[in-house]
């Protein structure tokens, strides 16, 4: 593994500094070029913790991940640009007050001179600057971003534009780097979850946000929302290639399900 191909990969060529000025530039550079995405899932595909094997797939292959992949890529690459970096445990859908942990997100500590920062390339693309490790909030166009207290022990990171909203809770403890790996190995294999149900790719870029879910292509942008709804199994292989730089043929195998899905989750065959 060599940060050079990395850098290529992400298309980055300028100075590298341990400094928050570098950190925001990668983290641009990777979210405008690596998507989140789980087309390996919806083909019943193995997806690894393995930083080798991540390496080859979104570096090698010019693949993208989901939030165990992509944010492991990028904390190895701050590692080696010289960051103190460290993994946190993400918890999406957590209840406040509910002892149960899940585990499912994978996010990014990050501390620098002027303090604790949290990184994260792996929550779908709304976060596009690092944001302080501590409660406040962020204007990150086209989103209104917040960390805010919980009040039983967790931080609890919100995103929202439009007509959308989502969040996580998360403590700003380092864990362990196998912490994920149950997970990882239940998120793919559970027939109920998500990454399973739904085809997700997105792509974050300065002005807008590309989001594909099941048939259903979404840019956000600062002034709204658009919307196309793919139409077959070619355009679905397209729409990959030409907005994500995503080239999987194969994907043309999963349209059936998208179409059932779409179906189901809307009631319509539309």
């Amino acid at each position: 593994m060599k940060l050079a191909h990395y850098l290529d990969r992400i298309g980055f060529s300028q100075p590298l500094r341990p400094d928050l000025d570098t950190l925001t530039r990668l983290m641009r550079a990777h979210l405008a070029t690596v998507p989140f995405e789980n087309l390996d899932q919806q083909l019943g595909r193995a997806v690894t913790t393995d930083l080798a094997g991540i390496y080859d797939k979104i570096v090698g292959r010019r693949r993208g991940g989901w939030c165990f992949e992509v944010n492991t890529l990028f904390e190895w690459a701050l590692a080696e640009t010289g960051f103190a970096v460290a993994p946190l445990a993400g918890h999406v859908g957590r209840s406040i007050g509910a002892p149960e942990i899940s585990n499912n997100h994978k996010c990014l500590r990050v501390d620098l001179d002027g303090g604790a920062f949290l990184v994260d390339v792996g929550y779908g693309g709304s976060q596009i600057d690092p944001m302080p490790l501590a409660p406040g909030k962020a204007e990150q166009t086209p989103y209104h971003l917040s960390i805010a207290e919980t009040g039983d022990g967790f931080l609890r990171f919100a995103d929202a534009s439009h007509d959308s909203a989502s969040s996580f809770d998360f403590t700003p403890e380092p864990v362990a780097p196998d912490h994920f790996d149950a997970s990882s190995l239940r998120l793919q294999s559970d027939p109920a979850s998500p990454f399973r149900l739904n085809l997700t790719a997105q792509r974050r870029l300065a002005d807008r946000h590309l989001v594909l879910r099941g048939k259903i292509l979404r840019t956000v942008r600062a002034n709204g929302v658009e919307e196309r709804h793919l139409a077959s199994a070619g355009d679905l292989v397209t729409c990959l290639k030409d907005t994500f730089d995503l080239d999987v043929a194969e994907a043309a195998s999963l349209w059936p399900r998208v179409e059932a899905r779409h179906a189901e989750i809307f009631n319509t065959a539309d």
